[in-house]
């Protein structure tokens, strides 16, 4: 009696180096992700059921809980704000800021910065979360 072997291949398709790739792409993307965002300061933005897109260069204006004025990133005290707005806006026709402020301050502190923004004709647009 003759045993007969089987000759066929059976087709595979090594994956352990895929895990390895997955791996590096996923690291990849969360360094990036974390780069992305140019707004460092961490804020709990209110929450807007309609959002509005603006593609225009962009002034950010932040106030944290603590009552601590940003203009993109650096700590401006209250009392020098509206300076360093006329300062930033000199010789600009188009005046916008995006008003980033913490959901826990009062009304009263939007509505000063919001008074310093029109005593200089200046276009607030807040930011909220979705």
């Amino acid at each position: 009696m003759k045993i007969r072997r089987k000759s066929r291949f059976a087709p595979e398709v090594f994956t352990s180096s895929l895990s390895d790739i997955m791996f590096f792409l996923m690291l990849f993307f969360l360094i990036i992700s974390t780069m992305s965002n140019p707004n460092v300061i961490k804020l709990m933005l209110p929450k807007a059921s309609a959002s509005q897109q603006m593609y225009k260069k962009q002034i950010t204006l932040s106030v944290d809980d603590k009552k601590v004025y940003y203009i993109d990133k650096q700590a401006i005290p209250f009392e020098n704000l509206e300076l360093e707005l006329k300062n930033i806006f000199a010789g600009t026709e188009d005046k916008t800021i995006i008003l980033r402020v913490d959901k826990n301050l009062a009304v009263q502190d939007l509505v000063d910065v919001l008074e310093l923004g029109a005593k200089q004709e200046i276009k607030m647009v807040m930011a909220t979360s979705k």
